[in-house]
């Protein structure tokens, strides 16, 4: 665990840990809540599902779960690949052939920064084990609404059982780690003023590159600072109503 990398061994972790794996060769990752003895609760979008971003992308990004074929269904947790919503399934489903990653809570600013990935950590706190593992239970009996690739997410629900905050769902933007990091570089990149570098000199081009460059870093940066959950304003307590 540190700045490089947050990936574990799987005896290291404990009950409430939030934790998650890459997909897609590390094109994004899949979050959950670690139970014990295992299991995993976690929210997917299941198969076949039209939600998501509403785009071609819903086709590419499939399940964020294994698929067993129909008479040989996983002999742990049985066949949840097929399922939607919030589910438990054995820690082999979830992790799907990777490795397991335990998200940072609490962190400082500086070391916030220095993760320039999104989806690692963060800088609230979580609560207590107990705490996160009701929470987890509540919403696998009581779900945690539509899934939506930028809205409410994998990462969105762990998060929401580690601290019991929920952004609130009028914002446009995306909420988790994973989706404001997506649009801070988006919005670097559309900001590069293509044309404008093609008819630069070659020495103007090199400096207008460094400068823009720098500046984008920083926005970057910033972009991510200001959407972590840990730090944003626009967040509401989640009431667990049995």
């Amino acid at each position: 665990m540190g700045v490089l990398t947050n990936k574990i061994k799987r005896e290291d972790l404990k009950p409430g840990d939030h934790i998650y794996s890459y997909r897609l060769a590390y094109t994004y990752s899949h979050h959950g809540i670690y139970v014990d003895k295992g299991n995993v609760i976690h929210f997917t979008r299941g198969e076949g599902q039209e939600i998501g971003t509403g785009t071609g992308l819903d086709h590419i990004i499939g399940s964020s779960l294994p698929q067993h074929p129909l008479d040989n269904p996983c002999p742990i947790c049985s066949d949840q690949s097929r399922s939607d919503g919030v589910i438990s399934s054995c820690i082999d489903c979830f992790l799907s052939g990777g490795d397991v990653y335990r998200y940072e809570y609490g962190v400082t600013p500086a070391f916030f920064l220095a993760k320039a990935r999104g989806g690692t950590c963060t800088r609230a706190s979580s609560e207590s084990e107990e705490q996160v593992i009701h929470r987890a239970f509540y919403f696998l009996r009581k779900g945690f609404g539509v899934y939506d690739v930028m809205k409410n997410n994998c990462e969105d629900f762990a998060l929401c059982c580690k601290t019991g905050w929920k952004v609130i769902p009028t914002v446009d933007g995306g909420q988790s780690g994973q989706a404001a990091t997506f649009q801070a570089a988006a919005g670097v990149i559309l900001s590069v003023p293509v044309a404008f570098l093609a008819r630069s000199s070659p020495v103007g081009y090199a400096a207008t590159s460094v400068a823009r460059l720098v500046a984008s870093c920083g926005t970057f940066c910033v972009n991510r600072y200001i959407n972590d959950i840990g730090v944003r304003r626009d967040v509401v307590k989640v009431v667990l109503e049995e």
